[in-house]
């Protein structure tokens, strides 16, 4: 794989994305412990576009790449296929060979503060990382969430291999739950990103705050021509919590979101449009905001990361423990989501495109809310359809 789909991984590294639940990341319910049928459905009654992808999919797990990985959160492909994963709780990144799954530190990130679901989250590789070498990272500081940008050179030792960290954005509220902390590159080549409003429910309608956002800007760090206030990073306000953010091959953004009690929810995301929290949740019908495209109940997702690929979203889901299938039909959900893996590997992280079929899943059970299994936490090489 670390060769013959390097192409693609490249060329789709936009595609990473990328994860909390009720009152944060929802505890362990392993096995059989939630209800057994999606309450899910498109929003609209359009028959589903020609290009739709088919009702009915599969996924096989064809290896576990590598394991004993500790709180991993973020994952980015590298130009010849290896993966970086962040740890969240122990603030490193650590390079994982494609091929074999050798795990080779790379460096500590200064300023990372681990608590509750704060630490260092989110990772990607900037567009232009062939030339400049920079990998981004959203972490958790003694004081706020910020992204950084640090030179990765790796000529240099294991475990020393990132420069200092060159804030790009700082000013998102912290706490110990709902601090969002997905990021990724678009088809724009601007760095997006999904914060939280740390339990604080009011941030995420306050446009003063960045919190309960996502965030749209320039490599820099800078407001980006497109998003509603010129003057402004936000791009889309009245969210709860959000840690999945994938684009379809339309360039649409998707984005998924924590609920609180009752749904959860995949959005699709325009500039300017206000996704409801707390005024609403799930599906309301309210005038002046969006209904999600698919609604679960937090039992069956607590949905973490999310990538496109093959025609469908593939979601992660922590406290559902299982990856959900969502095929499209251009703006809508062709059909019922599928769910996969149910319980079998328990707490699901992010979900990464290596392109065409091939997808790669981290597991989420040594985060402090789920129940290690030997070889915990894992990083699997999937084949969907």
């Amino acid at each position: 794989m670390k060769r013959t789909a390097v192409t693609a991984v490249w060329a789709a590294a936009a595609l990473l994305v990328v994860t909390a639940c009720s009152s944060g990341e929802a505890g362990p319910e392993r096995g059989p412990g939630a209800a057994s049928s999606p309450a899910a459905s498109s929003s609209g009654g359009g028959r589903p576009s020609p290009s739709a992808a088919p009702a009915k999919g599969s996924v096989k797990v064809v290896s576990t790449l590598t394991e004993g990985l500790k709180s991993p959160w973020g994952l980015a492909a590298l130009p010849d296929g290896d993966l970086l994963v962040s740890s969240r709780d122990e603030g490193t990144i650590t390079r994982v060979d494609a091929e074999g799954g050798k795990k080779t530190a790379v460096a500590t990130v200064p300023g990372v503060s681990a608590a509750g679901e704060g630490g260092l989250l989110g990772i990607a590789l900037s567009p232009s990382f062939a030339s400049d070498h920079l990998v981004y990272a959203y972490f958790t500081t003694e004081s706020d969430n910020r992204i950084a940008r640090m030179f990765y050179d790796e000529k240099r030792p294991a475990g020393q291999q990132l420069g200092a960290p060159d804030t790009v954005l700082r000013g998102i509220p912290k706490g110990m739950i709902h601090n969002g902390g997905r990021i990724a590159f678009g088809p724009d080549k601007m760095l997006y990103a999904g914060t939280g409003e740390t339990g604080e429910t009011g941030l995420a309608q306050d446009m003063k705050s960045l919190g309960g956002k996502i965030l749209r800007m320039t490599p820099d760090g800078q407001p980006v021509h497109g998003n509603p206030e010129a003057d402004s990073v936000i791009y889309s306000p009245g969210h709860r919590n959000v840690e999945g953010l994938a684009w379809d091959s339309e360039k649409r953004l998707w984005a998924s979101e924590f609920g609180q009690d009752t749904w959860d929810e995949l959005n699709l995301i325009e500039p300017g449009k206000n996704y409801g929290w707390p005024v609403v949740e799930g599906k309301a019908g309210k005038p002046g905001y969006v209904d999600p495209v698919v609604q679960w109940k937090p039992s069956e997702a607590s949905p973490s990361g999310l990538a496109y690929a093959e025609g469908s979203l593939w979601m992660a889901s922590l406290r559902g423990e299982r990856l959900w299938r969502i095929p499209l039909a251009g703006r809508e959900a062709a059909a019922a989501p599928e769910a996969f893996l149910k319980g079998e590997y328990g707490r699901l992280r992010t979900v990464l495109s290596a392109g065409g079929d091939t997808v790669w899943l981290a597991t989420s059970n040594t985060d402090g809310r789920g129940t290690p299994q030997p070889g915990d936490d894992k990083i699997l090489q999937l084949e969907v359809r």
